[in-house]
């Protein structure tokens, strides 16, 4: 109908974990709307697992999807996805936003190990990834972006990623890339041609006391160590399994 703009779909998904009190995680909050849907799955010791599973294609242009979790003191969880999340142009005017908050308290571990984004020409996405843990709280968290489907130039993908440990601030960074972006997001001092870049974010106690120490990775990736208990692995690939390959392989080097 002329004249009505479309608003686009609001969703969030929630997910609390605590200690059970008999040596487990219970999850007494679980629970998403619209396309975010959360399944508990097989449990793995002391740590429990859920996995996002998208119920519709998104985010669309317009759509705000946000994702909260909160493990509290001595809880264990693990999070994945079912498949990779794609955004995609839609009728709606305007970027479609997606969130992700997540905090960790004392002796509580938390891994975010989600599928790829893929960023599909015509679309136009923010993404914004808010952490905190507290002093001795563990984590790790994988980023994937790929930029276009096979044979297609990317849409506009803005990433923001933010961490604070025990109340300080050692992560803000952020990356923008395709149509509208500034320029040189495609240069040799950033992508360098290629159309996948991952992040890989680790938290544990112990790299207070003794460090990683900044290093090559490959040809394609850099493991450096940030102001506090935690450590940053940034990669490029020409693919999203390449990506993958290298990201597997940076965490194993950590463990």
């Amino acid at each position: 109908m002329d004249g009505v703009i479309a608003t686009g779909v609001r969703a969030t998904a929630r997910i609390v974990a605590r200690e059970d009190g008999r040596g487990g995680t219970a999850l007494p909050v679980l629970e998403g709307e619209g396309p975010l849907a959360l399944r508990r799955t097989r449990a793995s010791g002391d740590e429990a697992r859920v996995m996002l599973v998208g119920a519709m294609s998104g985010p669309l242009g317009g759509d705000h999807f946000a994702v909260e979790a909160d493990v509290g003191r001595g809880a264990r969880l693990r999070v994945g996805s079912a498949a990779a999340t794609i955004a995609l142009p839609g009728q709606a005017k305007g970027e479609s936003r997606y969130d992700v908050r997540i905090s960790v308290g004392e002796d509580g571990e938390l891994q975010w190990l989600p599928e790829q984004l893929i960023s599909v020409c015509g679309s136009d996405l923010r993404v914004v990834t808010r952490v905190e843990v507290a002093a001795s709280g563990r984590l790790v968290l994988r980023e994937e972006q790929v930029l276009g489907r096979v044979g297609e130039e990317p849409g506009r993908l803005t990433s923001r990623l933010a961490l604070r440990v025990a109340g300080r601030v050692v992560l803000d960074q952020e990356l923008a890339c395709g149509p509208g972006a500034p320029g040189g997001w495609d240069g040799p001092a950033v992508l360098g041609g290629h159309r996948a870049v991952g992040q890989l974010l680790v938290v544990r106690p112990e790299f207070g006391g003794e460090p990683v120490v900044a290093r090559m990775l490959g040809e394609s990736a850099a493991l450096v160590p940030l102001a506090g208990p935690a450590a940053l692995v940034t990669a490029v690939a020409a693919d999203g399994l390449r990506l993958r390959r290298v990201l597997d392989e940076a965490l194993a080097s950590l463990a």
